[in-house]
């Protein structure tokens, strides 16, 4: 299991401790230290679509000039900001035996878990 994220995101850090609070055992990726590849990125898509993997609601996508935010229309547009700027992809990503849940919510992992 691998959880990425970066390490100041409240959200990350939630997830963090839920899954150490559970006793679950997982590598940390800190994608703004260690950068994410495309060629992962599409593997995420390709179970979720871009779109729950921009971040619309989050600084970074905020502080986007109109015309970079009209520009990802695509996933390889997507891909291309996600690269560009790591912090727009919503966190925490959870790869749980090749299965990827995006974002945080304690009854989603309660769920994700019981199986």
């Amino acid at each position: 299991m691998k959880l990425y994220g970066i390490p100041n995101c409240d959200t990350v850090k939630k997830a963090r401790t839920w899954l150490a609070e559970h006793g679950h055992d997982y590598d940390w990726h800190d994608f703004k230290k260690a950068g994410i590849s495309a060629e992962l990125l599409n593997g995420w898509i390709a179970q979720t679509g871009w779109e729950p993997l921009v971040n619309k609601a989050g600084t970074t996508w905020r502080k986007l000039d109109d015309t970079s935010k009209a520009a990802v229309v695509d996933a390889d547009s997507a891909i291309a900001l996600m690269l560009a700027q790591p912090s727009v992809i919503k966190r925490p990503v959870l790869d749980r035996n090749g299965t990827i849940t995006i974002g945080y919510k304690p009854e989603t992992y309660d769920t994700l878990f019981r199986r």
